[in-house]
């Protein structure tokens, strides 16, 4: 179990590395449903309006019913889905080869933006943008209802971790996968005027 859970009123959805999304009792951990996918579930999920929405090593983010368990709808990416999605304002937002933007809904595409590298970073929205990692070493910024670029920061290396966004300033981590223990940095990254 790699995916970080989600509480929401009183149950625990968290995904596996058997391909499952499970969702279990918060005060008991008797199991309630799972969901099957094709690949690995290291994705977080995020629970939103009576909706779970996972992202799958099968390349698919799916939104899922928590009454009934059902498969309101799934999005084909381009590359294995270990972003965690973020729901705001109707539109959730998760990282494969591109950062998608997606409605909640439907799941219809509203926008993509591709970067140099894979996303794995989960995104981080707050006050009308979007804030993401790549592979590619920088930390973007883009505009939540067009995924026009507003900003971006090149760090030392790989930017795996989520950001955090707090009075202005931009937190986030990065990684060295050559040599781990050398070269790991944790940024504060002041966010333009």
């Amino acid at each position: 179990v790699k995916s970080s859970p989600a509480v929401s009123e009183g149950v625990v959805y968290f995904g596996s590395g058997d391909h499952h999304l499970y969702a279990v009792d918060s005060m008991t951990g008797e199991e309630k449903w799972k969901f099957k996918t094709y690949n690995f579930v290291h994705s977080s999920p995020a629970v939103s309006k009576g909706v779970v929405y996972i992202g799958s090593w099968d390349d698919r983010l799916y939104a899922i019913d928590i009454k009934t368990s059902e498969n309101k709808w799934q999005v084909e990416a381009q590359g294995h889905v270990q972003s965690s999605p973020a729901v705001s304002e109707g539109v959730v937002y998760f990282g494969s080869e591109y950062l998608y933007a997606v409605d909640s809904n439907t799941g219809e595409e509203k926008w993509k933006f591709m970067t140099e590298g894979s996303i794995d970073s989960s995104p981080a929205v707050s006050e009308g943008v979007v804030y993401f990692g790549s592979e590619d070493n920088h930390l973007y910024a883009l505009d939540s209802n067009t995924g026009e670029e507003k900003w971006k920061f090149k760090a030392e290396d790989y930017i795996y971790s989520s950001p955090a966004v707090s009075e202005g300033v931009v937190y986030f981590g990065s990684l060295n996968y050559d040599n781990p223990f050398i070269s790991c940095y944790l940024y504060a990254v002041q966010i333009p005027e």
